[in-house]
């Protein structure tokens, strides 16, 4: 099973992350949690490049995203699946189509084919789209922002929009849920819509 988590930045994706892939281990199932970008040498080396670098334009940024997950769709989360082990990972292609796709304007499809192409067509089984209105999530913010969440309120509304219209146009593999509420309560919540993949 491949389990994505997606929302604008602080909107409390990767502590749903956390609490799913713990409950799925305490189920007995073995579990790759992990992170985008990131989880290979590479694609953390690419992290650090894409948010503590100087700006970069908008289709560098994309390709250099597309890169990190090429190799860890290769390197990480294709060989967990295939050894039948669970992935649960915190981000995935949509927050490209959200952020360059259509908050940096590159186009939605044309950002999604890529990464459809460098990762040979590889999506998830099931998305969680923590949602989160972006001043709600402004406040929530602390210590030293990366390069992207220095964009400030206008862009992240812009990857908010974004993010509900994939969550609209993929009904089946994209469930939205409330963030506003307390973790426990999101994290029931995501448990129930996983027990049905199980």
């Amino acid at each position: 099973m491949f389990v994505t988590f997606e929302g604008v930045d602080w909107s409390g994706k990767s502590t749903q992350a956390v609490l799913l892939a713990e409950w799925l281990r305490g189920a007995g199932r073995t579990v790759v949690a992990t992170r985008e970008p990131g989880g290979t040498t590479v694609a953390e080396g690419v992290r650090d490049l894409v948010l503590h670098g100087a700006h970069m334009a908008p289709w560098a940024e994309a390709a250099l995203y597309a890169a990190a997950r090429a190799d860890h769709a290769a390197q990480v989360i294709r060989p967990a699946l295939g050894r039948g082990d669970d992935v649960v990972c915190d981000r995935y292609l949509d927050s490209s189509v959200a952020y360059q796709g259509i908050a940096r304007g590159l186009g939605e499809q044309r950002v999604r084919d890529l990464s459809l192409i460098v990762t040979e067509g590889l999506l998830p089984d099931r998305t969680f789209l923590v949602l989160l209105d972006p001043e709600e999530a402004l406040r929530r913010a602390t210590g030293d922002h990366d390069r992207i969440e220095r964009e400030g309120a206008e862009f992240m509304g812009k990857v908010d929009a974004g993010y509900r219209a994939l969550a609209a146009a993929e009904p089946n593999r994209i469930v939205a849920v409330d963030g506003a509420r307390a973790a426990e309560t999101i994290a029931e919540e995501i448990r129930e819509h996983v027990r049905a993949l199980l």
